[in-house]
């Protein structure tokens, strides 16, 4: 038997579970109205900061519009969990690569699994991959080795990468160029409207985040307001870069929706057009 004072605690919770569903389809249902189809370009889903609650993190992503994911890996040891996590939800996609900030994890055998992965697995992107010549006592060598060879990959299997470039935005271009033939999208793009320029040239996405939420990124807002539409991607990169408004924060990509508005006012283009091109641009480089 339930003691009286429990059932009225499980009563309680069930008001409160049964109230922030309502209110979660309320806005769901609002977006909906607004035409606002959302495709979240790198979102890192799998990680242990979502263990204990991503069934309301995706609720709370499709709420707001955001229908789909691309989940890009980091390590050889998260490809089988990532895969997992994109099976059990719908409109996630899985990317399978070698991230440089987990450069210690990598083995040159980690090459050979990954081509078994993208034979077997069929995945929608290579990544994350990249150089990052910002964090101190990474490898440069060792990082271009991994770099490299899953340009390769990519290029053999003719999927897009996605590519972290931090503090290294010429000599990815550089290696973009030496291997030619791939595409993709550079995340948390942070470079010059020149170097943009150039990524556009080889048919190369920036993908656009919680940084440019930041009034101090003047920079990356003014390459925002120009650059054409058709190489815009948007992005969380959860549970990491939250939005100005929840600095310190986990980031989760029901929060996309204020990238989405920022990047809509400095465009001065409604929020519904950036999403259907958004969204257009990331299903034609992920899922064709």
């Amino acid at each position: 038997m339930i003691p009286r004072p429990a059932i009225r605690r499980l009563k309680a919770n069930s008001k409160k579970i049964e109230h922030r569903n309502i209110k979660l389809e309320s806005i769901e249902q609002e977006r909906l109205e607004m035409g606002l189809d959302l495709f979240d370009s790198h979102s890192h889903l799998d990680v242990p900061e979502f263990e204990h609650d991503r069934s309301a993190v995706v609720s709370r992503a499709q709420a707001e519009g955001v229908r789909q994911q691309l989940l890009p890996a980091v390590a050889f040891a998260g490809w089988s969990n990532l895969k997992d996590v994109c099976a059990q939800y719908s409109g996630l996609y899985p990317a399978y690569g070698l991230h440089p900030m987990y450069l210690a994890s990598h083995r040159p055998e980690h090459i050979p699994a990954l081509r078994t992965w993208l034979e077997t697995e069929k995945p929608n992107a290579v990544g994350e991959c990249g150089l990052d010549f910002f964090v101190e006592g990474l490898d440069a060598e060792q990082q271009r080795f991994y770099f490299i060879e899953q340009l390769k990959l990519a290029r053999e299997f003719k999927l897009p990468v996605v590519v972290h470039a931090r503090r290294a935005v010429d000599e990815v271009l550089a290696s973009i160029k030496k291997i030619g033939s791939v595409r993709g999208v550079i995340h948390s793009y942070s470079g010059s409207e020149e170097q943009a320029r150039q990524l556009f040239k080889l048919g190369f996405s920036l993908g656009i985040g919680g940084p440019v939420t930041y009034d101090r990124a003047q920079r990356l807002r003014r390459l925002v307001t120009s650059m054409p539409i058709e190489f815009l991607l948007l992005e969380t990169d959860s549970p990491d870069q939250p939005n100005a408004d929840h600095r310190g924060q986990r980031n989760e990509p029901a929060r996309l929706i204020d990238v989405l508005k920022v990047v809509a006012q400095l465009r001065k283009q409604p929020e519904q057009e950036i999403a259907r091109y958004t969204t257009a641009n990331a299903e034609a480089m992920f899922l064709k």
